[in-house]
């Protein structure tokens, strides 16, 4: 590509779009098509890219993000592209940007914490309910044996009458 055929363009991918990798995966279309940009995760909620790169491969490039982050869980409402009026010297490698990570890292755990927490509570119930399929069980089973005791004491009784004959 002849670099003064290339444009700046602003992106910026709304809907559920962090928090799931989605940076990442944009960061690899981006390489796997020679670009040069960056993107992040903005305060609002968004992804934005900026980028550099032709029209031709810009239309190939958002059509990748929807295919790709589909396929990964991403939920995209919008791609909105903005063709920009300057050239930005953009870093050579497609890279993301990482300057929100102790943001994104307290929001996730954040996250996880509330799973764990609706898990521990889920387990105490499932736990509940199997000491009471044992307890049902062991009761079942003391009455068999009971049964089982009572069985053997009448065919020890019908082995001695049969011995004494």
């Amino acid at each position: 590509m002849i670099k003064s055929m290339q444009k700046c363009h602003s992106i910026i991918v709304t809907g559920k779009v962090q928090d799931i990798g989605f940076r990442s995966i944009v960061e690899h279309i981006g390489r796997s098509f020679g670009m040069h940009g960056l993107v992040f995760n903005a305060k609002d909620g968004s992804v934005k890219i900026l980028c550099s790169c032709e029209n031709s491969v810009l239309d190939n490039f958002t059509q990748a993000i929807k295919v790709r982050g589909a396929e990964n869980g991403t939920e995209i409402e919008e791609i909105k592209e903005q063709t920009l009026s300057i050239n930005i010297d953009l870093p050579d490698e497609f890279s993301k940007v990482s300057s929100d990570d102790e943001i994104d890292l307290g929001r996730k755990f954040d996250k996880a914490n509330a799973l764990l927490s609706t898990l521990i509570v889920d387990n105490k119930s499932g736990f509940n309910e199997i000491k009471i399929g044992i307890n049902n069980m062991t009761t079942i089973m003391l009455e068999q044996n009971k049964r089982m005791d009572e069985h053997n004491t009448r065919l020890e009784a019908i082995l001695e009458k049969l011995v004494e004959r």
